[in-house]
């Protein structure tokens, strides 16, 4: 026996309403192909990354995340961290590509491969493997996590009636899928490490098969990530003890639908902020006669990130189809500092670049109109309506 989704009450229909509505405002927004759609995509990918990554304990800056996503070396995370992102990162550009083939089926071997792109650096982890040995959920921040998995004899059967579950559907809504999803496999903990980076990168696959938005733009990790704590004390209390799917779900729905509903509508006001913050930094580049494509790197300083040649060019690559030169590359930033936009930090193989006080008041005049983010609970009496 696997979790099951909880009967939906009026309460959860509500939020599903309000993250529907959020979603297809999103779709609208972004079926335009434009640049700083393409530079938002990429970005938040990373933010997806570094999320999860913040969950297993990996402490890392969101331009080295970037850079990691780009085949790049980062500057400050260390070797175990970059493989450990690159990883990840390649599970979910496969499970982007995979979730629209017209012959995709959910198999115990898709989970296999997908653990194995984690942690292939990691032989000694048994990547790609169902564990052999015990399994319980570690200990995080101050939360004791009180469980023991399932035994590892079980684990195969286990993961047969599991993958079947996700073939067949229940009537539940993609959001509640996915979050039973999620929970089944940290519960059964069918690998012997990282469950967690599985569970929430199903969840993503879940809802990237039934359509709601992209892998990039459907995925709560941002939000896990930055709510780490109450995340492991929601698992924590459903998964008091021993394996027992028998147990209460509702709990585990209520919070994945409220980071669902908090990170739509983190989206939509990043959405708007940053169409209004591209179309500034194009003008300014115009008017200093700079290249259209020099954009793409301002934009990136303009969040706070650290701007490298190869992070430009390979950001230029991926967003745009543009190839350029490494000289071309280096000329492009150049021009930007001299034209007071772009500031050089370090010497030679170190140097990288940083928005200057005219880019980052760009973005705080933006960002200052920003409305107080709503951290209520939705489910509370007192919910407020967007």
């Amino acid at each position: 026996m696997v979790f099951q989704a909880p009967p939906l009450d009026d309460e959860e229909i509500a939020v599903l309403a309000r993250i529907g509505e959020l979603s297809a405002s999103l779709r609208l927004r972004l079926r335009e192909t434009r640049r700083w759609s393409e530079s938002l995509a990429r970005i938040q990918f990373a933010r997806a990354i570094q999320g999860s990554g913040a969950i297993d304990g990996f402490s890392v800056l969101l331009d080295d995340t970037t850079a990691i996503d780009l085949g790049e070396l980062p500057i400050d995370a260390d070797d175990e961290t970059r493989l450990a992102l690159k990883g990840y990162g390649d599970a979910l550009t496969y499970v982007s590509h995979v979730s629209s083939d017209d012959d995709f089926a959910y198999s115990g071997q898709l989970l296999k491969a997908l653990h194995f792109m984690m942690g292939s650096y990691d032989v000694k982890s048994r990547p790609g493997r169902w564990r052999v040995g015990p399994a319980s959920l570690p200990n995080a921040g101050h939360v004791e996590m009180q469980y023991v998995g399932p035994d590892a004899g079980d684990v195969p059967a286990l993961m047969d009636e599991f993958v079947s579950s996700l073939q067949t559907s229940d009537g539940s809504p993609a959001l509640v899928r996915a979050a039973i999803a999620h929970l089944n496999l940290v519960m059964i903990q069918p690998f012997e490490s990282r469950n967690g980076r599985m569970g929430r990168c199903l969840h993503t696959l879940v809802l990237a098969r039934q359509g709601v938005l992209t892998p990039t733009f459907g995925s709560v990790e941002e939000y896990l990530g930055r709510n780490t704590q109450a995340y492991v004390e929601v698992l924590s209390n459903v998964a008091t003890g021993s394996y027992r799917p028998e147990r209460d779900t509702r709990p585990w729905v209520r919070f994945m639908l409220t980071a669902h509903l908090r990170q739509a509508q983190t989206l939509k006001q990043r959405v708007s902020e940053n169409e209004l913050i591209w179309d500034h930094l194009e003008k300014m580049v115009a008017s200093r006669g700079l290249p259209d494509r020099s954009v793409v790197a301002l934009f990136d300083a303009s969040l706070g990130l650290r701007v490298r040649s190869a992070t430009y060019r390979a950001a230029l690559e991926q967003t745009s189809l543009e190839e350029i030169t490494e000289a071309t590359a280096s000329r492009d930033l150049r021009q930007l500092a001299e034209g007071g936009l772009l500031e050089a930090v370090g010497e030679k193989r170190g140097r990288h670049y940083q928005a200057t006080s005219d880019v980052e008041a760009v973005r705080r005049a933006i960002t200052s109109a920003r409305k107080k983010k709503d951290k209520s609970d939705p489910f509370a009496k007192s919910d407020k309506r967007d």
